[in-house]
């Protein structure tokens, strides 16, 4: 590792271990989705751990559109990789037997993908991830699918389907023998494999009625299994979806200075209590461009800038697996690049102090939300409880801004410090916080008791220091008895 890398990687340890001197409220026992945050892969585009199971007739990893050879055993080899970051649910996507990669070609409802891994190797992978501390969800698809599917080619079915269109086939989501059999499907299969949370994908013509059964049905097993979809839909889902968010959030952080009054269009009935059901936070998801496609500037920033945003608002974060290395490309196989393992660490560290803050913290999660300030990239907010005070600022503009923050949202006796940079800022003499902030800069500053000098920050630099001058003279020894060798 070079040597300003790991300065920087142990004074940001250090600092982070400083912020947390201050207690951080945990997480209660009772959970809502509105706690989690999602890690949204294809399990072909990941890491291929055996090639025991790849079809040599489809699997090519130099060809995008083709299968790469990734499977569940990779996702166990390089599960530390996502753990690390602090997410809370693994989305494996559509993991049934698939005549494409992304698994948008499902041939049957009970058959797992043998490109993928067995149901075994699928049952330990499950179990691997819970034991790790995170549950799984999977992609369950309600019609849309390849005209090969096991129901599509039982004559006695024929009624079943709607319509078939470019190798695909639509059921009739009207028909009750249909409606039955998808429900019968989606029990069957989170009860096999146990798992905490389905996607459902492809409602289109399926009625808010049906919807709400399916999600009764599986609910039926546990009623902390939770349900969301990729669609827009009036139904009972735990979690909104809404197509424009990912587009809200792609042209506000496109580029400094971007207008922003658009940011809390679909967050805002959850941030004010208005319904007790969030919606999807998405930069980009897997149907769509990268995010990265839209930028318009220096890749690495504004990615911090939106994930900074996008972790922290009010509502779920949903992430697409490679954000954190900053993957490009096109809607399709362009943007369902091969994860790169050798790159920087930089963006997955980001991503991990803020979520690692957002766990701990029940406030960052479900506090009350008040919007302090939002113009042209300037966002300003509070997570507040009786608990703890949180400002958030994202300075997306192309200047160093001045923030006050006036002393009625801090309190008597109090001093806001920053943990991520570990700046402090106190009240001035007329009764107002004010915060210098960098541009193009996401900083999560806690309200806390007035203490002064920083004696937890002190320590911790102090410890950088020492760390430093042990790792120096360390390196001179070594070159002293490496010159000492060459010369005998």
């Amino acid at each position: 590792m070079k040597l300003k890398k790991w300065i920087q990687t142990t004074a940001m340890a250090t600092l982070l271990f400083a912020s947390v001197m201050t207690p951080v409220a945990s997480a209660e026992e009772s959970r809502s989705i509105a706690d989690e945050s999602i890690y949204d892969l294809l399990v072909d585009r990941y890491f291929n751990g055996t090639n025991k199971n790849d079809d040599s007739s489809k699997t090519n990893p130099k060809d995008l559109s083709q299968f790469a050879g990734g499977d569940f055993q990779g996702i166990k080899d390089r599960f530390s990789q996502i753990q690390d970051m602090g997410f809370t649910i693994l989305s494996l996507g559509s993991i049934f037997a698939t005549e494409t990669y992304d698994g948008s070609s499902v041939t049957s409802y009970q058959t797992i993908e043998p490109n993928f891994g067995t149901e075994e190797e699928f049952k330990e992978l499950v179990e691997y991830v819970k034991d790790h501390g995170m549950s799984v969800m999977v992609d369950f698809p309600l019609t849309n699918v390849s005209e090969n599917h096991e129901w599509a080619k039982d004559a006695s079915k024929a009624s079943w389907i709607l319509k078939r269109e470019n190798g695909k086939v639509q059921w009739n989501l009207n028909n009750k023998d249909v409606q039955q059999a998808l429900i019968d499907a989606v029990v069957d299969f989170v009860s096999a494999y146990d798992l905490d949370g389905v996607r459902l994908t492809n409602i289109g013509g399926a009625d808010t009625e049906f919807l709400n059964d399916v999600i009764a049905a599986i609910k039926s097993i546990d009623d902390s299994i939770y349900v969301i979809s990729n669609s827009e839909s009036d139904a009972n889902f735990d979690a909104k979806y809404y197509d424009e968010v990912s587009d809200i959030f792609r042209y506000a952080f496109k580029n400094v200075d971007e207008d922003t009054a658009n940011l809390m269009k679909y967050f805002d009935a959850f941030a004010k209590g208005e319904t007790d059901v969030p919606t999807q936070i998405m930069i980009d998801h897997l149907n769509t461009d990268r995010f990265l496609y839209t930028a318009e500037i220096y890749p690495p920033t504004r990615l911090k800038m939106v994930l900074g945003a996008s972790l922290l608002l009010p509502g779920v974060p949903v992430m697409s697996y490679a954000t954190e290395i900053a993957v490009n490309g096109q809607k399709g196989p362009e943007a369902h690049q091969l994860y790169n393992f050798k790159t920087d660490t930089e963006l997955k560290d980001y991503i991990g102090n803020i979520l690692t803050l957002r766990n701990e913290s029940e406030t960052l999660r479900n506090g009350e939300f008040k919007m302090i300030q939002n113009e042209d990239g300037l966002i300003v907010f509070q997570r507040k409880s009786d608990k703890e005070n949180w400002i958030i600022i994202a300075n997306n503009t192309s200047k160093r801004q001045k923030i006050e923050i006036p002393k009625e949202l801090v309190g008597e006796n109090k001093e806001i410090r920053g943990t991520l940079e570990g700046e402090i800022f106190r009240e001035g003499d007329d009764g107002v916080f004010r915060i210098i902030q960098d541009r193009e800069t996401v900083e999560m500053y806690q309200v806390i008791d007035e203490q002064g000098i920083n004696i937890s920050y002190m320590i911790a630099l102090a410890l950088v220091y020492i760390i430093f001058i042990a790792f120096v003279i360390a390196l001179i020894k070594r070159g002293k008895r490496k010159h000492k060798n060459q010369s005998q």
